[in-house]
């Protein structure tokens, strides 16, 4: 598979079969992914894998904590997001509900759905991303970039994944079934394994800006 074509395959999937996914492939995808670059070499992530009996109790305790989420350490979208970024994130809200045959006043249906982001969409295995508080933005945009490179090489093995921010609204709640290393902040937990792809919630793509509105070239 060309890297192209990881990129077009990748996507946040949010139905997965329950195939395990074996565990000496997700390791060599993170060590393969370790590759990605990092300001001044610092490497500052740290991952933890959770699949098994201890994902299923993280699940468990998400059915009882999913209305009451834990105080957040960073913000995961700015306040009052401003345009365009606010019609992005109405419009890929709407296309999800959409493939899914939820409307708009079906508030109730809505937040169950919302609630299967804390069972990781079905997926056998939760990667927990997180990095040390005294790091600042720079390597925050590292950890971003280990994530993606896992990603596409997950897809080149085939798999799939959802990259989920929304684990950093429970973080103590997964510090307590992961035990996060000492002094580290969670920053995004993600989801693995093998797409359903006859769920309709896997049939939609989400839309990308034309060129001319977020890039331009100068001096070709």
């Amino acid at each position: 598979m060309d890297v192209i074509d990881a990129v077009n395959r990748r996507m946040s999937v949010r139905a997965f079969k329950p195939d395990p996914v074996d565990a000496g492939l997700i390791r060599d995808l993170l060590e393969a992914a370790a590759r990605a670059p990092s300001g001044g070499n610092l490497q500052p992530w740290r991952v933890q894998v959770v699949g098994g009996a201890p994902l299923e109790a993280l699940k468990a305790a998400m059915l009882q904590r999913v209305a009451s989420p834990d105080p957040t350490e960073y913000d995961v979208y700015p306040a009052n997001l401003w345009e365009p970024l606010r019609s992005r994130r109405f419009q890929v809200g709407e296309d999800m509900y959409g493939a899914l045959g939820i409307p708009r006043e079906d508030k109730l249906q809505r937040l169950q759905w919302f609630a299967n982001n804390g069972q990781g969409f079905g997926a056998p295995v939760q990667l927990f991303f997180s990095i040390d508080r005294r790091c600042g933005p720079p390597q925050w945009s590292d950890v971003g970039m280990l994530m993606q490179t896992f990603m596409l090489l997950a897809v080149e093995r085939g798999l799939d994944t959802c990259p989920q921010e929304f684990w950093s609204h429970y973080n103590k709640l997964v510090d307590e079934h992961v035990g996060l290393p000492e002094g580290h902040m969670l920053f995004s937990g993600m989801a693995l394994g093998y797409r359903d792809a006859d769920a309709p919630v896997n049939n939609f793509r989400s839309r990308r800006a034309p060129f001319e509105e977020w890039a331009e070239l100068k001096g070709f």
